[in-house]
């Protein structure tokens, strides 16, 4: 299994061309694809056009949706934090630091592009999703 982003979901309902967007192409018609529920709102929220939004909702439906945070992983979240800021690291965005946690927590690659997960890869042992190219998000 591997989460998305919603930065990649962004770029491929962009038409962007990057390895991050040619490998969830190649993720598509797979069982190999989750979507978070936080990730789900991220992508969802940007869409202007109602048709658009419909169409890119009933794509992200396709795939099953986990829930991101409960309690436990709320916690387990926060000290995760806190080990990054005492390491000098700081996040900007609470949401990378509830997707990475996630995904650390349950050994599950995250396809991103936004490198405010590359902390949580070097020091928390976040695994990045190879793209495409054979390469790391």
């Amino acid at each position: 299994m591997i989460l998305v982003d919603s930065s990649v979901w962004i770029d491929y309902f962009n038409g962007a061309d990057t390895p991050q967007v040619a490998r969830l192409d190649q993720l598509l018609d797979t069982d190999d694809l989750l979507i978070g529920d936080l990730i789900l709102l991220e992508v969802l929220r940007g869409f202007r056009r109602d048709a658009d939004h419909a169409a890119a909702e009933a794509e992200l439906l396709k795939y099953p949706v986990v829930p991101l945070l409960g309690v436990g992983e709320a916690q387990v979240a926060a000290r995760r934090y806190r080990q990054l800021r005492k390491l000098g690291v700081r996040i900007r965005k609470p949401s990378d630091v509830v997707i990475a946690s996630y995904c650390i927590t349950h050994a599950i690659p995250l396809l991103y592009v936004d490198r405010g997960f590359d902390p949580f890869v070097k020091h928390l042992g976040l695994l990045a999703a190879p793209t495409a190219a054979g390469g790391w998000s």
